[in-house]
């Protein structure tokens, strides 16, 4: 009898996708294939975020989909994960009674026996926990990547921003131990990966269970004593835990990126007390000019926050000043959206949609000039780009293939004559630059890593002669 299979969605941040390759690795240690289609799955799992307003109509949405789908599939089981699972718990069964299983932040393990409870009892299976049962890291994974990883060092937040759900959903911060997170780091080197991203709610904050200041600029410098490992990203940081010893940990180890993503939220003061951010602007922006003396060439890049409660034209505009001065790279930019159980959903002067769309549109615009400006800065220098398979666009039309730079940035490079694989190192000078990408056409050299090898494990046999690698032949592999 062939294996049951599964299709896993997801929906949010990194953090939703490293937990969702612990749902696949956990789902095939328990005897199911991943479907070749995801149409054609027995069971489909979505792994769902909270934290924007059409997060819940894009759950229902989609399972809305997925009734008829079931209904046409005997035996075909629905399962509903994350962070919305956590919300709104018993809620999704009365608006959508044909799911099977619903599970919390805290219980992702628990999926395989719920399915099979599911199934046996021919009854919906809820089960929320309130306080982590066990850290995802220690469960299995199938990952999406065989050069790259999320390696997840913290889960869960202490703050108490206003606009943010997460806390009440993912629950106070819980910290690995470092030789935990440095084994798993060593044996997915093992493996192939060549780039690691450590993940936390609060990632710089890591170490305040067991009371260690220092840790996290430790265990940045700790990744660079392991050997194969190239490349060491991590996400998010918050400003209030962002210390000196953090940013030479970044600057004194090489295979620390020279990048940043730092959310600023608003450049108010009065705002980001409201918020209940620990910092202010002149802060914010002080801890900027300490990276770029530390690391000239880093890429900073952020989050902003659009109309929130009480933001008035000069808070708007103060906002604008910082993104001038900053210059980030790029910035992630969100129109406020009230979020039930959050101090700030029953804020007085919600702001109105047409203002909130015209201030977007302005900062929008103020970046994209800036965006544009400092990747023309680029031109003519020599950046080393890491393939990626399914990054940005394969353009036929002027032979190009895509990966991302030291600093994180996307770049299309021309497709070099010797063989190259997700994976690999394609070193090019840059020709052209866009806001959000930049153009490298004259390729220096290609070097063949690890990772390629893994990726090229991976992929099926091909059925020819000619395998195809990002769309080349290929030749001396």
């Amino acid at each position: 009898m062939p294996a049951r299979t599964y299709s896993v969605r997801t929906f949010g941040c990194q953090m939703n996708v490293h937990d969702s390759e612990r749902l696949s690795g956990l789902l095939e240690a328990a005897g199911y294939e991943q479907a070749v289609d995801a149409a054609d799955a027995d069971i489909v799992v979505l792994n769902t975020c909270a934290v924007r307003e059409n997060a819940d109509n894009k759950l229902y949405g989609t399972l809305g989909h997925l009734k008829s789908w079931k209904d046409a599939k005997p035996g075909a089981q629905i399962a509903v994960g994350g962070c919305l699972a956590q919300k709104d718990r018993g809620d999704i069964l009365k608006r959508a009674p044909w799911v099977d299983a619903v599970f919390g932040t805290h219980n992702i393990g628990a999926l395989p026996v719920l399915l099979e409870r599911a199934r046996i009892a021919e009854e919906a299976q809820v089960e929320i926990l309130e306080s982590l049962d066990v850290f995802p890291s220690t469960l299995p994974s199938r990952r999406d990547s065989a050069y790259s990883a999320w390696v997840s060092i913290s889960v869960g937040c202490n703050n108490t921003c206003t606009f943010c759900i997460v806390p009440s959903l993912r629950g106070r911060e819980k910290d690995r131990r470092p030789g935990d997170i440095l084994a798993e780091i060593k044996a997915l080197v093992d493996d192939g990966v060549i780039e690691v991203t450590l993940l936390g709610q609060n990632v710089n904050a890591y170490g305040v269970e067991f009371g260690d200041r220092r840790a996290f600029a430790d265990l940045l410098r700790a990744c660079g004593d392991i050997e194969g490992l190239e490349r060491v990203r991590f996400t998010s940081p918050h400003p209030r835990d962002f210390t000196s010893d953090v940013i030479e940990a970044m600057a004194q180890t090489p295979n620390v990126m020279p990048q940043l993503h730092m959310p600023l939220q608003s450049g108010s003061d009065r705002v980001l007390q409201a918020m209940r951010r620990s910092y202010r602007a002149e802060r914010y922006l002080a801890i900027i000019d300490e990276v770029r003396d530390a690391i000239p060439n880093a890429a900073i890049t952020t989050d902003i926050i659009i109309g929130f409660p009480g933001e008035t034209h000069d808070d708007f505009d103060r906002t604008l000043d910082v993104v001038m001065r900053a210059r980030f790279t790029s910035a992630y930019t969100f129109q406020y959206s009230p979020r039930p159980g959050t101090p700030a959903a029953d804020f007085p002067d919600q702001i109105s949609p047409e203002v909130m769309r015209e201030r977007y549109d302005r900062l929008s615009a103020l970046q994209e000039d800036i965006s544009w400006s400092v990747n023309r800065e680029l031109i003519g220098t020599q950046v080393e780009v890491m393939l990626a398979e399914g990054e940005g666009r394969k353009d036929a039309a002027t032979d190009r293939i895509s990966g991302r730079a030291r600093d994180n940035r996307l770049v299309h490079v021309a497709r070099p004559e010797a063989a190259a694989r997700p994976g690999d190192m394609v070193t090019a000078v840059v020709t052209q630059a866009a806001p959000h990408h930049l153009v490298a056409d004259t390729v220096a050299s290609v070097r063949a890593t690890r990772a390629g090898d893994a990726w090229e494990t991976r992929q099926p046999a091909p059925t020819s002669g000619t395998g195809v690698l990002l769309g080349m032949p290929r030749v001396g592999v």
